[in-house]
């Protein structure tokens, strides 16, 4: 039995599990609603991974805190209301403790990409540092509590990894990086402080975030990514007695109402976009790999009484300060969902902010690289879900191959490793092309929707702008915390933009810790 905690919500004593989430807790303990936003309207938890900061509590007197992003603590102090932060010291104004670390190879990014490469570049004699803002190794897809068992399919890289001599640094976002004379130097923002690193060469495994795309009522408490709820399990919560509304595109929904269900939740729909023709051609592709059909097969019993619908979507969610109903569309009839939970997001984007940042070309919106793993940026390499999301399995092996030449390895990559990653990227260009979101998507936003989430910025406003940089300067839109993370993907499908240009901070960072940085 896990051992309980006793934090204080708004002045309430709540009991919660040691090592979950503060997120996790509240959304156990009935809490939905954790902020205001700047127009005044109530925020929940929208990605559970750290992205969107929608999920932002004041915790032992610290405003601005994550709710994702925290372990409980006995005796904890949350507050969600916008006026307990009010009269509290600005922790800007605080220079706090840093430190200062070097190595010759520095990961970033402790999910499956990252770890496969500081294994192989700490085996191979280089001195590792891998670094992640989650709470230990395994990012999104291999997400577990702390003290417990990872998922069996991560347990013997995670083992491997303590064995392999890497320094693993946790709770660490990184939010700067620059080219210093024949080294790398990078800035990230810890619990402890600030710490500056430099290393001889990066692999960046900054993985993927979700696509959102706005709709009426997309910004109620109750609606969550489709990615957003599995983390938010995997932090701790339960949704045992909630009705749950899965949509949006692409294979993930299943494993996310297969969860949903096994969790106790009642799944009442789950809604995919891509029309019939497109889900069968992609699903007949996939009898070259058992395995794989299997895997589905296995999910899709795990929701077995529940429909699943294609060439549907939600056009709208309705609720009074929470999430009661969806309205789902396809594309001629419109009919009422009820429910408290929407999951709700059309795949994962490329986190490309860092590579960017350093310069490194892209290619379709995803880093570029040789078959080394190289990026465009000598010493600079990639691997994973930044270089295009392709899977766990090709993740790995991108992780392998950048470890190795980031350690100094010149010989050519496994063949073995070579056909994992080319048989990966051709499903998943196959994949892309079926769950490609329809243009109907770009007429669900009405004028008075808001499109982003930070600065409560609606779609009318922005309608005669040409540009995202003008749409930043004349509406903020992308201006936030999530530095248009959450909107940027969103605006680049309903106007074409590309994205602004990057520029440090990438990611918020308190003021004390950007004047350590420097």
């Amino acid at each position: 039995m896990a051992e309980r905690v006793t934090l204080r919500v708004d002045g309430r004593a709540v009991p919660a599990d040691a090592g979950i989430s503060v997120a996790a807790a509240l959304a156990n303990s009935g809490v939905t609603a954790l902020r205001a936003s700047v127009t005044g309207e109530p925020r929940g938890t929208l990605c559970a991974m750290g992205i969107c900061f929608e999920c932002r509590v004041t915790i032992d007197g610290a405003p601005h805190r994550r709710a994702c992003m925290e372990p409980v603590r006995d005796g904890q102090a949350i507050e969600t209301s916008v006026s307990a932060i009010r009269g509290l010291p600005s922790p800007s104004a605080t220079r706090l403790e840093s430190s200062v670390l070097e190595c010759e190879v520095a990961v970033i990014g402790a999910g499956p990409a990252g770890i496969a490469a500081a294994c192989r570049a700490a085996e191979s004699g280089a001195r590792t540092i891998l670094l992640d803002e989650g709470l230990g190794p395994g990012g999104q897809i291999h997400r577990h509590l702390p003290g417990t068992e990872p998922p069996e399919a991560a347990r013997r890289w995670i083992a491997r990894l303590a064995r392999s001599g890497a320094v693993i640094v946790v709770g660490a976002s990184v939010f700067d990086a620059a080219r210093e004379g024949d080294a790398f130097r990078l800035s990230a923002e810890t619990t402890k402080g600030a710490c500056r690193l430099t290393s001889r060469r990066i692999v960046l495994a900054t993985g993927a975030r979700e696509l959102f795309l706005p709709f009426p009522g997309w910004t109620l408490p109750g609606v969550l990514g489709a990615g957003g709820a599995q983390a938010l399990l995997k932090s701790g919560a339960s949704f045992a007695g909630r009705t749950a509304v899965v949509a949006g595109s692409g294979p993930l929904l299943l494993p996310v109402a297969a969860s949903l269900a096994k969790s106790g939740a009642e799944v009442a729909l789950v809604a995919e976009q891509a029309g019939l023709a497109a889900v069968a051609r992609f699903g007949a592709g996939l009898a070259r790999s058992p395995r794989r059909v299997l895997e589905a097969v296995r999910y899709r019993s795990g929701f077995i009484g529940t429909p699943y619908r294609t060439g549907t979507w939600i056009a709208e969610a309705k609720g009074l300060g929470r999430l009661e109903s969806v309205v789902v569309t396809d594309g001629r009839k419109r009919y009422a969902v009820e429910c408290d939970l929407a999951a709700v997001a059309y795949g994962l984007v490329p986190n490309t902010e860092l590579a960017r940042l350093l310069g490194c070309g892209l290619r379709g919106g995803a880093v570029a690289v040789d078959p080394r793993q190289q990026t465009s940026v000598p010493g600079v390499f990639c691997a994973g879900e930044p270089c295009g999301v392709a899977g766990v399995d090709v993740a790995v092996a991108e992780g392998e191959v950048a470890g190795l030449a980031a350690a100094g390895s010149d010989g050519a990559p496994d063949r073995t490793l070579d056909g994992v990653r080319a048989s990966g990227r051709r499903l998943a260009a196959r994949m892309d092309r079926a769950f490609a979101p329809r243009p109907e998507l770009r007429a669900l936003a009405r004028p008075d929707t808001i499109v982003c989430r930070c600065e409560d910025t609606r779609l009318s406003a922005l309608t005669r702008c040409a540009t995202a940089r003008e749409a930043k300067l004349t509406s903020r839109a992308g201006m936030g915390p999530c530095q248009g993370r959450v909107c940027g993907p969103g605006l680049e499908f309903l106007f074409g933009w590309d994205s602004d240009t990057v520029r440090p901070p990438a990611k918020p960072a308190l003021i004390g810790h950007l004047s350590d940085s420097k």
